[in-house]
């Protein structure tokens, strides 16, 4: 099994073209899959005496362990795998054919900011920066960085890897836009239409090496920004700004989708923003701007006072 996972990698990668993350996804996917069969079942059957016993089993394993969310990817990993499998012939039937897959997600809101609260999170940002004297100092460097981070995922609603990804050749600061690879390496142009977002891009360019990497936003070390590093500076702030709040940079996404919607903005244009193949996912938003509506007309309709004698 391990020889057809690698070949079944190298076709994803070569032929296929998929993306690192894509590929790392299924690594560790199809590792798991292995080794359930082998550690958990006690079994290492060849390819072909895989059926929907093992199937049913691995389902079963992973909707004890996982949620319903990171189930559904895992499968579907498996699936794409034998899928392959079944289009090369190394087996006649493909068990998933075999097994009918119901996992319904429980429907969550997403995490929204308030405008109160992004106006505290700014405000400590730019009042650090106001304390700080030395401006060749590493702590205003990496203030300014961060400062750049947040306007960014608050005025574009970019994914957090998508932001670490972003390259230098790929932000035009003297004519205001992004070009953004996004999912299934899809490319979308995105305008940089906030003076005080170009501002904080502009000094951080200015202050930083972008001749040292080809990526605009980078550690001190001149290494990619990760992603995981984005989001410890992100709980760094909003510990400061006092938001009790669980807030992610997936968050100023929500955030910028809901308070589009709130103004107005029609939903097909905020897809092609946030870049959803589907107008289903951003419809999620709806939701949120509902629960708002909700809200306005509780406390603001002028029923609530009118007094009838």
């Amino acid at each position: 099994m391990k020889v057809h996972i690698f070949e079944f990698l190298a076709h994803c990668k070569f032929e296929k073209n998929l993306n690192a993350k894509t590929l790392k996804a299924y690594k560790i996917d199809l590792k798991q899959f292995h080794d359930f069969l082998q550690y958990q079942l006690d079994k290492n059957p060849s390819i072909s005496e895989i059926t929907k016993e093992e199937i049913k089993a691995y389902i079963a394993h992973l909707v004890k362990k996982y949620e319903i969310k990171s189930v559904k990817r895992k499968l579907a990993s498996a699936k794409a795998f034998f899928s392959h499998l079944e289009f090369e012939d190394k087996i006649a039937i493909n068990p998933f054919r075999k097994v009918r897959i119901q996992l319904k997600e429980p429907f969550r809101l997403p995490i929204v900011l308030e405008m109160a609260e992004i106006r505290r999170l700014f405000k400590v940002v730019y009042k650090e920066k106001r304390s700080i004297k030395s401006k060749t100092s590493f702590r205003y460097q990496t203030l300014i960085r961060d400062i750049a981070v947040l306007e960014l995922l608050f005025a574009t609603g970019i994914r957090v890897g998508e932001l670490c990804g972003l390259r230098s050749n790929r932000i035009n600061l003297h004519e205001g836009f992004i070009k953004v690879d996004g999912k299934g390496n899809k490319e979308r142009v995105i305008q940089l239409c906030n003076k005080e977002l170009l501002k904080a891009l502009k000094e951080y360019r200015q202050l930083s090496s972008p001749k040292l990497t080809v990526y605009f936003f980078h550690n001190r070390l001149n290494k990619p920004l990760s992603t995981q590093s984005v989001r410890f500076m992100i709980r760094k702030y909003v510990a400061k700004a006092n938001i009790t709040k669980t807030v992610t940079p997936h968050c100023f996404r929500h955030t910028f989708a809901t308070m589009l919607l709130e103004e107005g903005v029609d939903i097909k244009y905020i897809q092609r923003i946030l870049g959803h193949s589907s107008i289903l996912t951003t419809q999620i938003y709806t939701h949120v701007s509902n629960q708002k509506q909700r809200e306005i007309l509780a406390s603001k309709h002028p029923r609530n006072r009118l007094v009838l004698g």
